[in-house]
């Protein structure tokens, strides 16, 4: 027993699949961790301490006593300042109600669920792209711990998974509907076409968006809950310790409240005013300040990581910028014609969705890796006669004939002196 638990605990479970990237992990792992530890303190000095104390009067006894915490506990109290007047209207003290204090750890662990609810749908809908990304990430991973030929092996039959999928996903048709569609997508990134390339891009791309809106929603979540304006609660911190130099109490979070409840006696309603300490409030001040700078930096690394993902995938020329590197290493590039090539790999083969899965692998795994993956789908792209230009086509024919040098009119001179050159 004790080893499943240590198992179901173990780290590689609570960090799931890597099929994303860092600032992802940071809302749906690090946040939802840090959330359920802090649900976890607050329900413990919750039901485990002793939450609030009242002041009541001599005549209460200690069963009174009692009844008088639990009534007080459950129906709220509210929060007046010491230097102001206990208003006489009951409605009055009703508006100044606190309310949340019992549901802390339920919200908590509801935001939680918000933090965790993005991942969730990515986990269950990517594979509807046709490629298991996760599956591939693993294997390429592997094989930086394996031997060198095992390595060599794992790696080309991830790339020719990859290479596949890249070739059953393409249009059959390019009549005047298609290349219009195609135009579209160009423009539109949420755009989840298979055929076109778009799907696994877009719906990552509306995944993170998400992310983003998600944790700015949390704030607008404890505005409600907490009943007050948390949005600038971070602020007054700041600005309080700038001119005091010290962190005082905030009135956001009172520590002595008030508590009106009603004893029946025959026929009478006896109305009785206590006054109440909630020690509870001093963990919530100080979890909710940790919280509205974590927040912050949430929404900081999740929104500057979307917009560096929406960059790439909306300008197309990052396409050639990012595998460019890799076929260099690999000395694939040592000619124009390569370079076009090149293009053609990037933004006709690989497209956005294969460009997105050689990002999500290499964030997970190395470099060297990444660049063996490369080179492997450039020798699958270059044998493809379909995706050949006519510059690799010609070449080929003058090797297949023994030729030693070709010469016509109708070729490009700077293209013929690469061919004879190579020949």
């Amino acid at each position: 027993m004790a080893l499943s638990l240590y198992g179901f605990a173990s780290w590689s479970r609570l960090q799931g699949t890597k099929d994303d990237d860092w600032a992802d992990r940071v809302s749906h792992l690090w946040t939802v961790g840090l959330l359920t530890f802090f649900a976890i303190l607050v329900s413990t000095a919750q039901f485990v301490g002793d939450p609030i104390q009242c002041w009541c009067p001599a005549q209460f006894t200690g069963s009174y006593v009692s009844y008088t915490k639990n009534i007080c506990w459950i129906s709220n109290t509210y929060y007046i300042p010491m230097d102001d007047s206990i208003p006489i209207n009951i409605q009055e003290r009703h508006e100044k109600e606190i309310s949340y204090y019992q549901w802390v750890p339920i919200i908590f662990l509801f935001q939680a669920l918000m933090f965790k609810l993005p991942n969730l749908i990515w986990k269950m809908l990517n594979d509807s792209g046709g490629l298991n990304i996760d599956k591939i990430i693993s294997l390429a991973e592997s094989t930086q711990l394996g031997k060198p030929e095992d390595r060599e092996k794992f790696i080309y039959q991830v790339a020719k998974y990859i290479d596949r999928w890249l070739k059953a996903h393409r249009q059959y048709h390019y009549n005047l509907l298609v290349r219009l569609r195609q135009r579209f997508a160009n423009v539109f990134c949420f755009w989840f076409a298979k055929r076109d390339g778009k799907y696994l891009t877009g719906f990552y791309l509306f995944i993170k968006l998400l992310y983003v809106a998600n944790v700015i929603f949390q704030f607008f979540i404890l505005n409600f809950f907490l009943s007050m304006d948390y949005s600038v609660y971070g602020l007054e911190v700041i600005q309080s310790l700038i001119k005091t130099g010290e962190f005082k109490d905030s009135p956001r979070f009172p520590r002595v409240t008030l508590c009106d409840f009603e004893i029946r006696q025959l026929q009478n309603l006896q109305r009785y005013t206590v006054q109440c300490v909630l020690p509870i409030n001093l963990f919530n001040e100080k979890i909710f300040i940790v919280l509205w700078f974590w927040y912050l930096l949430v929404a900081v690394i999740t929104t500057f990581n979307y917009l560096s993902w929406l960059y790439h995938v909306l300008f197309g020329g990052n396409r050639y910028k990012y595998v460019k590197r890799f076929l260099k290493l690999g000395d694939n590039l040592s000619s124009k014609s390569d370079s076009k090539l090149a293009k053609k790999f990037a933004n006709e083969y690989l497209r956005d969705d294969g460009v997105f899965v050689l990002k999500i692998v290499a964030k997970n795994s190395s470099d060297l890796v990444l660049n063996d993956l490369v080179n492997y789908l450039w020798m699958f792209f270059k044998d493809n006669p379909h995706v050949a230009t006519a510059y690799e086509k010609k070449l080929r024919d003058a090797k297949m004939n023994g030729k030693h040098a070709i010469s016509t009119l109708e070729m490009d001179p700077e293209e013929l002196r690469e061919i004879n050159h190579k020949l």
